[in-house]
């Protein structure tokens, strides 16, 4: 049929590149095994302690490593091998989910150890989404730059929905220990697959390489010649801190539809669930121009689909809700990542896109806390409502501070009539204006 042609996801990509096809495969095999350990290590935490505070410590263990990691995975990711560097963090995760299976099998350990352990699972993986996302765009032409970030995007979420009921599965039928092997098998694979992957190396700036601290300034400070790439951060972060409400899912569930565990996993699901249906359908993306104009209206839409979950009295119809708000925000996600890639010269790739990864992984964190401080002082409800409406409410101010991002125009190579070459000199020549 040929509509469903127009918006299915391009697959393209993977018939055309043998290093995006390795990449993907990884990526996918790799993803269950770790959302796994993310449901087995709180699960393990709570079975030890009892005591839901220190579960919600991990968050913060977790923070501290993944900023760091994440700004100095970008340096690393323009200054070495990509794909080497993507082999050792895979290598690095095995070892970590291997540590994690032998202190489960000797029996419950000292907490401080899983949050030792959990800090630096974040740090690694915050270095290896960072490189993961740079390599990308060297595995692809140009033009199928799109299909490629939304076929990863869509699988990612994919792995998002299947991976925590893998890892509930394989806890109930065989104990604490088995997800953190699958967890090492699946980095394996990944490791694997990038072994097999040809060299991916940086665009290597004039006079070489700087110091890394240096880098990572240089790097920050580029991002103002970026500016619809600055404003799809803010505005990524303002919907994640205000309108992602995903830490009182076990409220919602337990206190107002009273659909008990299983009502809290369908809430959690549904996100993962509507995010994957529309980024494996976000075909007609790839014919799309106004990218910054259509994450504008994804994200109002997010944030209304959001606060419309608050006042619905009934657990399936709040999962509808946050299936449709997962749908808006991953093709919000979509534009934003075809956008920073595409303006993005090779050589500022890898620390421009820590910064974006910094900001997906912080940004539920800081969304966490709110939605939690709100639904204290007020309630529940109140939480998801006011949050979503604060995130309408920032896409209009948003729009009106960047106006490059509702300009963007994507068969322009950048604002303003900046052309793609100007803009790679200006990266190479960025360590001499710092």
């Amino acid at each position: 049929m040929k509509w469903l042609s127009r918006i299915a996801v391009d697959v393209q990509p993977l018939r055309e590149s043998r290093d995006f096809r390795l990449l993907t495969m990884g990526t996918l095999i790799t993803g269950l095994g770790t959302q796994a350990t993310l449901v087995a290590l709180p699960y393990q935490v709570f079975v030890i302690t009892g005591s839901a505070f220190l579960v919600g410590l991990i968050g913060a263990a977790e923070l501290g490593p993944l900023i760091i990691a994440s700004l100095f995975g970008g340096a690393l990711a323009d200054r070495f091998d990509r794909r080497r560097l993507l082999l050792f963090c895979q290598l690095a995760l095995v070892a970590i989910a291997a540590a994690l299976a032998v202190a489960a099998a000797l029996g419950p350990p000292p907490v401080w150890i899983l949050f030792v352990l959990a800090a630096a699972m974040a740090g690694a993986s915050a270095v290896e989404r960072v490189t993961r996302s740079t390599t990308v765009p060297g595995t692809v032409p140009k033009e199928r730059l799109p299909a490629a970030i939304s076929l990863t995007y869509g699988l990612y979420q994919l792995t998002s929905v299947a991976g925590p009921g893998l890892g509930g599965v394989l806890i109930a039928a065989f104990g604490l220990t088995t997800p953190y092997v699958v967890d090492a098998v699946s980095c394996l694979g990944m490791a694997g697959a990038a072994a097999m992957m040809s060299p991916q190396p940086p665009t290597v700036a004039a006079g070489g390489h700087e110091p890394v601290l240096r880098s990572i300034r240089s790097g920050l400070a580029y991002l103002k010649k970026l500016p619809a790439v600055t404003a799809g951060f803010v505005m990524d972060l303002s919907a994640m801190t205000f309108g992602m409400p995903r830490a009182l899912f076990p409220v919602l569930s337990l206190t107002v539809y009273h659909a008990g565990a299983a009502g809290t996993g369908l809430l959690y699901a549904s996100v993962a669930a509507g995010s994957t249906v529309a980024a494996l359908t976000t075909g007609w993306m790839s014919h799309a121009r106004r990218l910054g104009r259509i994450a504008l209206v994804a994200v109002a839409f997010w944030g209304i689909f959001i606060a419309l979950a608050g006042v619905v009295n009934a657990i399936w119809g709040a999962a509808i809700c946050f299936a449709l708000a997962g749908a808006a925000d991953s093709v919000s996600a979509v534009c934003r990542s075809t956008m920073m890639q595409t303006l993005t010269p090779d050589a500022m790739r890898g620390r421009i896109s820590s910064v974006f990864s910094l900001v997906v992984a912080g940004g539920p964190r800081l969304g966490d806390i709110e939605s939690g401080t709100v639904a204290s002082i007020a309630t529940p409800e109140l939480s998801v409502v006011s949050g979503g409406l604060i995130c309408v409410a920032s896409v209009g101010l948003i729009a009106m501070a960047f106006p490059q991002l509702p300009a963007y125009d994507s068969a322009v190579l950048g604002q303003e009539g900046v052309q793609r070459q100007d803009l790679e000199d200006e990266a190479l020549e960025a360590s001499e204006l710092i």
